[in-house]
């Protein structure tokens, strides 16, 4: 049996210090926690070479006293709890007196400090934990730790960092989540002496998003604002257009820390079902505030992962706080033009010789001489009236005298029946272009409605509102559809399902189902597509909640059913999606995410036209 043996000090230190500091974007986050916590209102940052030869941190917060300086550094020292009973009112982002400690034990450090009534500021070298110096010296008011030759004594956790600029990249993005939890703070960034990053400390954290996260993250955002019982919740989400291929642009932060979480995950992305498309997820700078007695953020060595008290209540404050937001975004997407360049304006000259006269009547011997033209060229055409004559470059066009045209004797296509405008709807059908987008005109905006995504949106709203099954059309001819194994064996294992979406099968055999009614507003030849992805729903909602189940067939049935882009519309389709569409609030997208109107304002037409 091996003896059991009390570990030294230093081996316990540096065990310690792997729990806490992984990597330089660890020692960032942890001397930046005690930052904000020292009440600074300037923070810079700055490394080199990914942060592995230097990391400096500069505050102009309350600093450090000359005799707490090498007690900052000892394990579980912190002047921020006194007693067990603290533990359950945590309102700084440190608390266990571990940061300073472990960065210590695997790093050479130097901290300069001044508290504002010190007249002088204190100076302190550590190496490898041990303190080597400390002295009186000069300083402004504030901290300043130097964190120099990270793992320089531990060659084992040395091997796993990765290329410094990996390594530069993890450490701005502790610096960007710091930035945002705390607008109210001006901070910089640098990286081998440039500046990668600047905030102005304004405290507007839409400001903060746009300096951090960029212009096109910033641009495309719906502000949050919601309260749940003792929780509010505030921040900005993405538009449902405005989607990400992975979860990276998901920034949650609970009460100024910055957190992972599924549960806050599974809150946002369910106010978004059936808003956007399948494997893409939104973004937020989500803010969430609770009381302190209700949150364990003591449940992980880095203080990124939070346990609630009451889940059910945080996922509906984070849920209904993001769907109040989208329900109050604009309902039609902005058109994005590229920018033309001004045109430049003539030079004024001379004023030119005045012209002959462009506009005249026609008298008796042009009509001679126009009629004569009319027998050569042979013109046919139907009757028209014509009430002005231009004659330009010896050409002549007829417009003011009545002309007796000869007349065509192909047949002539009728014209198409339109309705008529309400004289009080406030737009107006300008016509459809493409087989696939209305233009309608309402106010100085013209806007481009997809009459695919709109009419799926419109009949999955009807379908989720029913509360009685969908209405069946009987095939007069069976449509046998052929399936793959599982998608036919999910089917029939699912006929009473089915049928309460509008489908009626019968087992043909060899994984083939007899299609024998279809949902009412089905077209027979979309009968074999529509029961394919409903089958293919089946065997996904064997892992998904009956709800979530539901509305997925209920995508399919609606995008099977809707009116296809290429299709002909007649006009009293169009008339009635573009009624339905615009005198709603909540027809913005179709389930799968896609915009159904996207709006092109006078002012961006004049821009492109120069008129601007």
């Amino acid at each position: 049996m091996p003896k059991i043996l009390q570990l030294s000090a230093h081996v316990a230190d540096m065990i310690a210090a792997g729990e806490v500091v992984e990597r330089p974007a660890s020692v960032v986050k942890e001397l930046l926690e005690n930052a904000i916590d020292a009440g600074s209102s300037r923070i810079d940052v700055a490394i080199e070479n990914g942060g592995m030869t230097l990391i400096r941190v500069s505050d102009d917060g309350c600093g450090i006293a000359d005799g707490d300086a090498e007690t900052a550094f000892l394990r579980h020292a912190t002047s921020k709890i006194r007693d067990a009973g603290d533990l359950e009112h945590i309102r700084t982002l440190g608390f266990r007196g571990e940061a300073l400690a472990a960065t210590a034990a695997v790093s050479r450090i130097e901290l300069l400090t001044k508290t504002a009534d010190a007249e002088i500021g204190t100076r302190l070298l550590l190496d490898g934990g041990a303190v080597r110096l400390h002295e009186e010296t000069g300083c402004p008011n504030g901290t300043t730790i130097l964190v120099r030759d990270l793992f320089y004594n531990t060659p084992a956790r040395m091997k796993f960092m990765k290329r410094d600029s990996v390594e530069a990249s993890a450490v701005l993005g502790a610096v960007q989540q710091q930035a945002l939890a705390h607008p109210e703070i001006a901070l910089r960034f640098f990286k081998d002496g440039q500046q990668a990053l600047s905030t102005d400390g304004s405290g507007d954290l839409c400001a903060a998003i746009y300096q951090v996260l960029g212009r096109q993250f910033a641009q495309g955002l719906s502000e949050v604002h919601g309260t749940w019982d003792r929780f509010a919740i505030s921040g900005f989400v993405t538009r449902p257009t405005e989607s990400h291929g992975n979860r990276s642009h998901q920034l949650f932060f609970v009460n100024g820390r910055c957190v992972k979480s599924r549960l806050l995950t599974s809150a946002l992305e369910e106010a978004y079902r059936n808003q956007i498309m399948v494997g893409r997820f939104p973004g937020c700078v989500l803010m969430l505030t609770v009381p302190e007695d209700t949150v364990d953020v003591n449940v992980h060595p880095a203080k990124t992962e939070v346990k609630f008290l009451s889940e059910r209540d945080i996922f509906d404050c984070v849920r209904y706080g993001v769907e109040a937001a989208l329900r109050q975004t604009p309902g039609k997407i902005e058109a994005r033009l590229p920018q033309q360049q001004p045109i430049p304006q003539p030079q004024q000259t001379a004023a030119p010789a005045p012209k002959k006269d462009f506009y005249r009547t026609m008298n008796a011997a042009d009509y001679k001489a126009f009629l004569q033209q009319l027998g050569k060229n042979a013109v046919t055409a139907s009757p028209a009236v014509a009430k002005t004559v231009l004659q330009k470059d010896e050409q002549i066009v007829a417009d003011q005298v009545e002309l007796p045209l000869p007349v065509s004797h192909a047949p002539q296509p009728e014209p198409p029946k339109e309705t008529k405008q309400p004289d009080d709807a406030p737009w107006r059908i300008i016509g459809e272009v493409l087989s696939t987008y209305i233009i309608v005109e309402q106010g100085e905006d013209v806007y481009f409605m997809d009459k695919h995504a709109a009419h799926e949106r419109i009949l999955f709203e009807k379908y989720k509102a029913q509360q009685q099954p969908i209405a069946i059309q009987t095939l007069l001819a069976p449509v046998s559809a052929s399936l793959t194994p599982e998608e036919a064996s999910a089917a029939l294992e699912n006929l009473a399902l089915l049928e309460t979406f509008g489908f009626e099968l019968e087992d043909f055999g060899d994984d083939t189902v007899l299609i024998r009614g279809i949902p009412a507003d089905l077209d027979p030849e979309q009968a074999q597509a529509a029961l394919s992805e409903a089958a293919a729903d089946l065997l996904a909602g064997k892992h998904l909640r009956a709800e979530d189940l539901r509305d997925n067939l209920l995508h399919t049935v609606a995008c099977k059913a809707a009116i296809k882009a290429g299709w002909h519309t007649d006009p009293l389709e169009r008339q009635k999606l573009v009624d339905e569409v615009f005198s709603r609030d909540d027809l913005k997208y179709c389930p799968h995410g896609r915009p159904i109107c996207i709006k092109l304002t006078k002012s961006a037409l004049e821009q492109q036209f120069g008129r601007a």
